[in-house]
């Protein structure tokens, strides 16, 4: 039996995939969580293989989450589920410890063979993803500029570009405004901008950002 725990802001999500799973006589689902705090909090109460988490949630997001839940929990598989395309977010999450990484579009019964894969201890690839990390290995392939980024980096982005202040990202992420403003140097040098509002035209142009 895989136990899986289920993170998204919308309940309605989150009942929609606990009644598909339950179709599924090898799949339980043992918990949900409604934010990335709250799937922390899951994950530390709650025995399970597989944590099917959202990434875009209120307050904590999944990509903050990602990084405790890994430290508290090294051994559950993550198969984050997002609306974003998967050449967004995926390389720099499954650097980040996910397991897997499926478009919310995706046929419903991938999400099953994801989570068994997942639950052996294995990495789920979509042909998508293999592709762009056969992309990245061959190094005459340009990425685009934030493939560049540490996964510190890459979160300190995305919350520049949605105009949270190094205050508010020292708070969040438990670091000095110092070290915010060590990364947001290091990330402004590796993309080649100059300010926060090109940041969040490059975010907002890639579809990084809502």
């Amino acid at each position: 039996m895989i136990r899986i725990g289920i993170v998204d802001d919308h309940a309605i999500v989150r009942s929609g995939l606990r009644q598909f799973l339950s179709e599924h006589v090898d799949l339980r689902v043992v918990g949900e969580a409604a934010s990335g705090r709250e799937a922390i909090d899951l994950v530390r109460n709650t025995e399970m293989d597989v944590l099917l988490m959202d990434l875009s949630m209120p307050g904590q997001s999944g990509i903050d989450a990602l990084a405790m839940i890994r430290a508290k929990a090294p051994d559950v598989g993550i198969l984050i589920l997002s609306a974003y395309p998967e050449e967004h977010y995926a390389l720099n999450l499954i650097r980040q410890g996910a397991s897997g990484y499926l478009n919310k579009e995706c046929d419903p019964m991938e999400i099953v063979n994801a989570i068994r894969t997942i639950a052996l201890g294995r990495r789920h690839i979509t042909p998508a993803v293999a592709d762009l990390l056969a992309r990245q290995l061959d190094r005459n392939a340009e990425g685009p500029p934030h493939e560049q980024l540490s996964e510190r980096e890459f979160q300190v982005f995305l919350k520049l570009a949605k105009g949270e202040t190094a205050g508010d990202i020292a708070k969040e992420l438990s670091l000095s405004v110092k070290t915010v403003s060590t990364y947001r140097t290091r990330l402004m040098e590796k993309m080649n901008l100059s300010s926060n509002s090109d940041l969040t035209y490059y975010a907002l142009k890639n579809k990084l950002i809502d």
